[in-house]
C-alpha cells in the first residue's frame, strides 16, 4: 500500500520546480525501469508483486508492492503498466577535453519533450556519449522525455550551458549547423570529432549561436528542383545528420 504523501511526491515530479527541489526524476514501465536501474541510484521503487516475482535484487531504497489501484493513483501514462521508480538525478561532469576528440550533439532552444528524448535515443544509436543543451532547451528530466528516451538516457550524459560563450572556449573543434543557405552535407567533408548543432523547432539556431557555427550544411530535398514540405522535424534531420557524419567513418 503506498501512502498519501508518497502518491503527492511522485506526482509532484511532473513539475519541473519539485524535479529541482528534490533532484529526482521518475521513469514508468517495465523495460524502461529495468533497462536504467543499473545507472541510477532508485530512491523508490513501486512494482506489481507479479513483476516483482521476475525480477531478482532491486537497488531500491524503498520498495512497494503495489495494492490495487496503486499505481493508477501515481502514473502519468494513459496505460499504466507494472512498475514505476523514482531515480535520483546523476551529478555528471561536463569536460570539454573529452569532447574534443568525439563527436557531440548540441541542443539550442529544442523544446518538445519528445524531440529531445527522441534526439538522446539517436545519439545512443550512434555512439555520441554527450549532449549539451541550452538553458531554454526542454528538461531532460521532465517524464515525457525520459519516456522517449526509452533507456537511452542511461548511457547519454545530458547537460546544460550557455551556448555561445561554451562554444567559444571550445577553441578549434569544428562545429556543424544545419541551414538552408547551407552546403550539402553529402558532398561536404565531415571530421570524425566535432559538434553538431541543432536548432528550435521553430526558428533554428539562434542567431548568437550561428556566430560559433563553423560549416553550415543543409539536407536537400530529392529530387532538388521539386516542391516539397517547408522542412524537417528536429529530430528527423538530427538522425540524418549523425548517420551521414557516422557512414563516412565506416
Amino acid at each position: 500500500m503506498i501512502s498519501k504523501n508518497k502518491i503527492k511526491f511522485i506526482r509532484s515530479l511532473e513539475i519541473k520546480k519539485f524535479r529541482n527541489e528534490s533532484a529526482c526524476f521518475l521513469a514508468e514501465g517495465n523495460k524502461l525501469v529495468v533497462d536504467i536501474l543499473p545507472f541510477f541510484e532508485c530512491e523508490c521503487l513501486l512494482a506489481k508483486a507479479s513483476w516483482l516475482a521476475t525480477q531478482g535484487d532491486i537497488p531500491a531504497k524503498e520498495l512497494i508492492v503495489a495494492a490495487e489501484g496503486d499505481i493508477e493513483k501515481v502514473s502519468l501514462l494513459k496505460t499504466p503498466q507494472d512498475v514505476l521508480a523514482v531515480f535520483r538525478q546523476p551529478d555528471w561532469i561536463l569536460d570539454n577535453e573529452i569532447l574534443k576528440n568525439e563527436l557531440g550533439l548540441v541542443l539550442d532552444g529544442i523544446q518538445d519533450p519528445g524531440n529531445l528524448g527522441t534526439i538522446i535515443r539517436l545519439a545512443d544509436w550512434f555512439g555520441i556519449n554527450q549532449v549539451i543543451c541550452s538553458p531554454d532547451s526542454a528538461d531532460v528530466y521532465n517524464p515525457k522525455t525520459i519516456q522517449a528516451t526509452m533507456g537511452a538516457i542511461a548511457r547519454v550524459k545530458v547537460f546544460y550551458t550557455s551556448l555561445p560563450e561554451w562554444l567559444s572556449d571550445m577553441g578549434n573543434v569544428p562545429v556543424y549547423g544545419t541551414f538552408l543557405e547551407g552546403k550539402n552535407i553529402y558532398a561536404e567533408s565531415l571530421s570524425s570529432s566535432g559538434l553538431i548543432v541543432m536548432g528550435n523547432e521553430g526558428n533554428g539556431i539562434s542567431v548568437d549561436v550561428e556566430k560559433r557555427i563553423t560549416h553550415k550544411l543543409y539536407i536537400p530535398n530529392y529530387p532538388p528542383e521539386s516542391e516539397s514540405t517547408e522542412s524537417l522535424n528536429v529530430a528527423a534531420a538530427t538522425a540524418i545528420v549523425c548517420s551521414e557524419f557516422r557512414r563516412r567513418q565506416g
